[in-house]
C-alpha cells in the first residue's frame, strides 16, 4: 500500500499566523499559504478579511486545511472600537453593521449557486431584514462558571474563580465577563461581577471542566421585552448542596434587580456533560413565578426556561411577518383551506396565520413534546381558533396522514439546522402542495434541499435574508417555492 503523501504545507495540531484575505459563507475567513510548493487555503471560521490571526490546523487535506481560531493578533482596518467587551459569541461586533450585512448577503447568495444549482439567484431576492436592535438583542443568556480562567496579558489560563463564557478555542477555560457585551440585558451583565464575587465568598466551588467536579456550573437569564422582566435559573451540582442558601441568593438578587426578577429557579446537574439541562436532574422554582410572557405581532407567549423561542424576539416579529407575508400572498390558497406547519417549534407562525385567515384549518407538527405542549397552551391564551398540534415526526406523520396527499395548497416549513432529511423532502413533495415556504437557521443545507424541490417541479419565486444575530455569521433565509403546472 502506497505511503500516503505528507502535506507540504501545514500538519494536524500545527499553531500558524495566517492573514485572512477572503470570507465564505459561515463565517469563514480564507487565508493562504504561498511557498515553493504552490498556494494552499486555510479556512479559520470567525474571522474577517484583513485581520492576522493565530489559528490551529484541525483537519488537512492535499488542497485546504479547515483551522480553529485561538487569538486575533491584527483587526481588520474596517473594524471600529465599541464600548463592549469583546465574547466568542460575537466576533464581528467591531465591523460596522452594513458591512456585516454585504458579507452575509454575498456570501449565501454564492452559496445558493454553488450547492442549489440556483444560478439566477440574484433575481429572485426580494430583500434585506435587518434587526430592529442591533446591541442588546437577546432574550437569553447562558453563562458558565469555571475554577480555570484566563489571563490576557499573559496568555495563559489562571486557577480563579470565573463567571462568564468559554474562552475561544479552550474548552477547560473561561473568562470573566466584567461588563456588558452589547448582545444581552446590559444591566445583568454590568451586575454579573457582583453575582460572581457573591458565589465566590460562598467559599463553594465552581465547576472544573477537566476534573468534571465542583458545585457552581451556569447561570442562566431570560428576559421579556415586553414586561422587562427577568427569569433566572442557577445550576450547580447536588454535592454541597446543603451548604448553600438559596432562599439568600434569591434576596440578593432581589436587591440587585428589584421587581424586574420574575423568578429564580434551580436546577441540579451532575451530570459530566457541558449542558444546562441534566438528563437525570431536576429543577425547581425557588422564587415568584416559572414563566414569563412575551408578545410576538399582537400574539402572547408564556415562556418557560425549558421553552424553545427566538432568541432576538424584536426581529423574529419581522421573520415571521415575512413568512406570513410569503403565505398570504395569494391568500385564495390559504382561506377555507388546510395548512400544515411542519416543524412548527412553538407553533408560531401557524397562529400568526390563523388569526389573519378565514376558515383556515392549520395543523402542526414538531417531535419536541414540551413545545407542542407550549403551542396547545399559547393558542388557547390566545383564543385562536383552528389550530391542532401533534407531537411527532414529520415524517412518520407525514406517513400516517396520506389523506393530506393533493389536499394541502400551502405548506410551511422551519426545520432544525440540519435541514429535511431526504427520505421526509420526499414525502414533502409528494403532498403536492402548490407552494412552500422554507424557512431556515441554516442556508446551506436549504439550498441542498432547494436543490431537490426544484428537480421535482418547484421553483424560487423570491427570498428574503433576515439578519437575526447581528455581529455573528448567522443570517436566515425565508424562500417562497411555487410548483410549475401543479397537477
Amino acid at each position: 500500500m502506497p505511503r500516503r503523501e505528507r502535506n507540504k504545507f501545514v500538519k494536524r495540531g500545527e499553531i500558524i499566523d495566517i492573514l485572512i484575505e477572503d470570507y465564505a459563507f459561515g463565517g469563514k475567513g480564507i487565508g493562504r499559504i504561498r511557498n515553493e510548493y504552490g498556494e494552499f487555503v486555510v479556512f479559520v471560521p470567525n474571522t474577517l478579511p484583513g485581520q492576522l490571526v493565530k489559528a490551529q490546523v484541525k483537519k488537512s487535506s492535499k488542497t485546504y486545511a479547515e483551522c480553529k481560531l485561538l487569538d486575533v493578533l491584527k483587526p481588520s482596518d474596517d473594524e471600529i472600537e465599541m464600548p463592549y467587551q469583546d465574547i466568542p459569541g460575537a466576533p464581528y461586533i467591531k465591523l460596522p453593521i452594513k458591512i456585516q450585512h454585504n458579507y452575509k448577503k454575498e456570501s449565501t447568495i454564492e452559496l445558493f449557486k454553488r450547492i442549489g444549482k440556483v444560478l439566477d439567484i440574484e433575481t429572485k431576492f426580494d430583500g434585506f431584514v435587518t434587526s430592529p436592535n442591533t446591541f442588546h438583542y437577546r432574550n437569553k443568556m447562558e453563562y458558565g462558571f469555571s475554577a480555570i480562567g484566563y489571563d490576557r496579558e499573559q496568555k495563559k489560563d489562571v486557577d480563579e474563580f470565573t463567571l462568564g463564557f468559554k474562552r475561544r478555542g479552550l474548552w477547560w477555560c473561561g473568562e470573566n465577563l466584567n461588563k456588558d457585551s452589547g448582545l444581552f440585558d446590559a444591566e445583568v451583565e454590568n451586575n454579573l461581577k457582583k453575582i460572581r464575587t457573591y458565589c465566590e465568598n460562598s467559599n463553594l466551588a465552581p465547576w472544573h471542566a477537566p476534573k468534571k467536579q465542583g458545585f457552581f456550573r451556569y447561570f442562566v437569564v431570560r428576559k421579556s421585552y415586553k414586561t422587562n422582566q427577568l427569569l433566572f435559573n442557577l445550576v450547580t451540582t447536588s454535592y454541597d448542596l446543603p451548604k448553600f442558601d438559596l432562599d439568600k441568593f434569591v434576596s440578593f438578587l432581589v436587591k440587585l434587580f428589584g421587581n424586574r426578577v420574575a423568578g429564580v429557579l434551580h436546577t441540579i446537574n451532575d451530570d459530566i456533560g457541558d449542558r444546562t439541562i441534566a438528563t437525570t436532574g431536576s429543577i425547581n422554582l425557588v422564587y415568584g413565578e416559572d414563566k414569563i410572557v412575551e408578545a410576538l405581532l399582537g400574539l402572547d407567549f408564556e415562556i418557560s426556561m425549558k421553552s424553545f423561542f427566538q432568541t432576538n424576539p424584536k426581529c423574529a416579529e419581522k421573520l415571521y411577518g415575512k413568512v406570513v407575508e410569503y403565505a398570504l400572498e395569494n391568500k385564495e390558497a390559504i382561506d377555507n383551506s388546510v395548512v400544515l406547519d411542519l416543524f412548527c417549534g412553538t407553533g408560531t407562525i401557524g397562529q400568526i396565520i390563523a388569526s389573519r385567515a378565514d376558515n383556515t384549518k392549520i395543523i402542526g407538527v414538531d417531535i419536541v413534546a414540551s413545545a407542542i405542549k407550549d403551542a396547545k397552551e399559547n393558542a388557547k391564551r390566545n383564543n385562536i381558533q383552528g389550530l391542532e398540534f401533534y407531537t411527532a415526526d414529520v415524517g412518520k406523520f407525514l406517513n400516517e396522514h396520506s389523506e393530506y396527499v393533493n389536499k394541502i395548497r400551502t405548506l410551511i416549513l422551519d426545520p432544525a439546522r440540519a435541514g429535511i432529511a431526504p427520505k421526509t423532502l420526499k414525502k414533502i413533495i409528494n403532498l403536492n402542495a402548490e407552494r412552500l415556504v422554507y424557512v431556515s437557521c441554516n442556508p446551506a443545507t436549504q439550498a441542498r434541499d432547494a436543490e431537490q424541490l426544484m428537480l421535482a417541479g418547484y421553483q424560487i419565486k423570491k427570498f428574503s435574508l433576515v439578519d437575526q444575530f447581528p455581529h455573528t455569521a448567522h443570517i436566515e433565509t425565508v424562500v417562497l417555492f411555487e410548483k410549475e403546472n401543479n397537477s
